[in-house]
């Protein structure tokens, strides 16, 4: 831990490389991190107290130097603002950001093992991220565990956590698998679930649930137009000449 003294002459995110330049392994490691991003967009459009950053470096004083960032593939931040000073973050350092840490972490496990259930676990812990979660879910079983689990750090220590969707009652969401068309294609991606354990739909699914509300309104009203027409017919009655009112 650096002492408070030195705080004072920690460098600004201006001055910090917004992330560690390496490649990821695959799409997936941009794609699933943006979509919990674009949901929570939609899901917090009136909230401007959080943030969620993807592939960003996030500064800390818990490590060997303060220029020394965790890079996670997702992560989100509550009790801070969307937009710091009403600008886009290059990176995220917990000294500008009242010291607030994020309290959920994304990490996804590629071809290439990157610590995630030892190095960034125990880094995680310090750091005092509340929320770890590991995606893996095509090397599971080479690394021995499971392809969804969360931690939850409790008195200094993760545990992981069962059941899925896991509900995480400090965040007010909760998180799992589901497969779905991303783009026309199908595919198991990562989604936001409510208390209730129901998925939060995504702004399209939102879209079309409205567009065929709208749709069978329609029909209904013009079924009910129809059904008062045959009746006025059954009483001699020609709809088409009726006087004005």
């Amino acid at each position: 831990m650096i002492s408070k003294p030195l705080l004072q002459n920690l460098p600004s995110t201006a001055d910090l490389p917004c992330s560690d330049d390496t490649p990821v392994d695959n799409e997936d490691q941009n794609l699933l991190p943006n979509l919990l991003l674009l949901s929570l967009i939609y899901l917090w459009s009136a909230r401007m107290d959080w943030y969620f950053g993807v592939d960003m470096a996030v500064y800390h004083t818990t490590g060997v130097s303060p220029k020394v960032p965790v890079v996670p593939d997702g992560f989100l931040s509550l009790e801070v603002e969307r937009k710091k000073g009403g600008k886009s973050r290059r990176s995220y350092a917990t000294w500008e950001e009242n010291e607030v840490v994020p309290i959920f972490v994304l990490e996804m496990v590629s071809h290439r093992p990157g610590g995630e259930y030892d190095e960034k676990l125990e880094l995680y812990a310090q750091l005092g991220v509340l929320y770890y979660l590991i995606y893996n879910p095509e090397f599971w079983q080479r690394d021995r565990h499971q392809p969804f689990e969360l931690y939850k750090l409790e008195n200094g220590v993760y545990q992981l956590q069962i059941g899925e969707p896991y509900w995480m009652p400090e965040v007010g969401l909760g998180i799992g698998r589901y497969r779905g068309l991303v783009g026309g294609l199908s595919q198991e991606i990562l989604t936001w679930y409510d208390a209730a354990g129901d998925r939060e739909l995504s702004p399209e699914e939102r879209e079309r649930q409205r567009t065929e509300q709208e749709r069978q309104a329609k029909e209904q009203a013009q079924q009910r137009a129809r059904r008062l027409e045959e009746l006025l017919r059954a009483q001699g009655i020609d709809p088409d000449r009726l006087p004005d009112v």
